[in-house]
């Protein structure tokens, strides 16, 4: 076992290096968390995310990954914003980003820390190391919830007593045997202000949420055309969604990043529709270089944004629409028929119709005949 002067070392390097919480647990999960998600998975609502299934079995427990871990090291930063995210939400003509994107990629600035904690552990006990940041099979929120970092709420996402809904998780497995900290206990109560709050109604109950009907999963892991039963619900939401997180109790105790780099940019806040609709694929990549933004690619983030200003109502914003009829990507050509549907009326949207060449893409030609037959707009 580890001794106890270890630990204190690795506990003062990660404060230092700007985490909030450092705590311990064993490397095995319960057998039931494992089933849990191959529940999830079993009823769909992993939705296009392949690898969810394809790495099930070494995801449900993290010794089926590395049998030789003993302790599980996890660490949390503050991300947390400085403002009401949700004030974004109504002001039309700009686009909501989720706190989490609107600056550096979380990935480069949690791993790199994480590597620096790993070389202690690995001087200070001779033991071997690996760290994980979201991107491994391993389950990062139960492993949390067992060491104390909080608990997983309705929502299914981590929220912890003293930093509210705003963490990003890191995890260092270790074949070090340290002594565990106790579990954190759900303290959500009788809430449901996250349930309640979802514009898709994701979660067909407490502590389930199906990705096929959430805006985060439908913005940034969604690869096709949006279905339209979400479309109007996204509202101005152009990359993830912060709903169920904002609205936790919890988020009382919350403070604001203090880590520079978590800060939001301020032409990341509130961007101009019109602006981003504008972006070719060089400047799309200059704006949100070292983003996880930049991840989902120029036409998916094209996809979101013409959705969001066929929501606007503002019939300013057609002419950031218009050259997006000829894209090459029928997906981005699709969402910008749908967005002249919506800020048109029936007689200028059929006027739009007839001069547009036949689609030879049926899913584009449908935006077309369905909005050429709905009455858009009174």
């Amino acid at each position: 076992m580890a001794t106890g002067s270890t630990r204190q070392l690795i506990e003062a390097e990660a404060s230092a290096l700007g985490f909030a919480v450092c705590r311990f647990t064993h490397a095995a999960l319960p057998q039931y968390i494992g089933e849990r998600l191959q529940q999830a998975v079993g009823a769909g609502y992993h939705a296009s995310m392949d690898w969810m299934a394809q790495t099930l079995l070494r995801r449900q427990q993290p010794c089926a990954m590395w049998p030789q871990a003993q302790t599980a090291i996890v660490l949390a930063i503050n991300y947390g914003p400085d403002s009401d995210p949700m004030q974004t939400l109504a002001l039309k003509d700009r686009g909501n980003i989720s706190v989490y994107a609107r600056n550096r990629d979380y990935h480069d600035v949690v791993k790199g820390r994480l590597k620096q904690i790993a070389r202690l552990v690995e001087k200070r006990t001779g033991e071997e190391v690996k760290v994980f940041v979201d991107t491994a099979p391993l389950m990062e929120k139960p492993l949390a919830e067992q060491a104390g970092v909080g608990w997983q709420g309705k929502h299914t996402n981590l929220v912890s007593r003293e930093h509210g809904s705003w963490l990003f998780l890191g995890v260092i497995l270790t074949t070090a045997d340290f002594a565990p900290d106790l579990p954190q206990s759900d303290l959500c109560g009788s809430c449901s202000a996250c349930l309640d709050i979802c514009p898709t109604k994701a979660f067909p109950k407490p502590y389930h949420l199906d990705a096929r009907r959430c805006i985060s999963y439908l913005t940034i892991e969604h690869k096709g055309p949006i279905a339209h039963e979400f479309r109007s619900a996204m509202g101005n939401r152009i990359y993830g969604c912060d709903d169920c997180l904002a609205v936790c109790p919890w988020n009382k105790f919350a403070a604001a990043a203090s880590e520079a780099k978590l800060q939001a940019r301020a032409e990341l806040l509130e961007p101009g529709l019109a602006v981003l609709a504008n972006l070719d694929d060089a400047a799309f990549r200059k704006l949100f270089a070292g983003s996880a933004i930049k991840r989902i690619g120029h036409n998916r983030f094209l996809r979101n944004v013409l959705i969001a200003i066929g929501n606007s109502a503002d019939g300013n914003l057609v002419a950031a629409v218009r050259p997006h009829l000829a894209d090459p990507d029928p997906v981005v050509r699709g969402a910008a028929v749908w967005a002249l549907a919506q800020l048109l009326d029936e007689a200028q949207f059929a006027a739009l119709a007839q001069t547009v060449a036949c689609e030879s893409d049926d899913s584009v030609a449908d935006e077309w005949h369905r909005g050429l037959k709905e009455n858009v707009k009174p």
